[in-house]
């Protein structure tokens, strides 16, 4: 495609392919824990602001279904690449997508009607 791609990673992550695969790598907070680094969503859009980040793929797990991480970028001015925010609202909510599914003509298998 062309673009650059950038890539963040916890500290001990720091010797992981993906850093050196990408035209840029971020190093995390060191401070928290490799999973808590992961999830500051702060510090990830205080990357991609300060460095001119456009977008953001999520990968899988972790902020890829998070709405606060999803809206966060968007009031940034950085792409979410995946559902948008209201997407995220309404299909986290397994009452909300129930009642969608159903005015869309989804088929649902049986359950509360409350």
């Amino acid at each position: 495609l062309g673009i650059p791609s950038a890539a963040i990673y916890s500290y001990e992550d720091r010797f992981t392919q993906h850093r050196y695969k990408a035209d840029q790598a971020f190093m995390l907070n060191s401070d928290k824990s490799p999973v808590g680094a992961y999830l500051d969503i702060n510090t990830i859009v205080d990357i991609c602001v300060k460095n001119g980040i456009e977008a953001v793929h999520p990968g899988y797990g972790f902020l890829s279904e998070n709405e606060n991480f999803a809206q966060a970028l968007k009031d940034n001015g950085v792409t979410f690449i995946g559902p948008t925010v209201e997407n995220l609202n309404s299909f986290g909510d397994k009452t909300t997508a129930r009642e969608m599914a159903i005015k869309a003509g989804v088929p649902v298998i049986g359950g509360s009607d409350e």
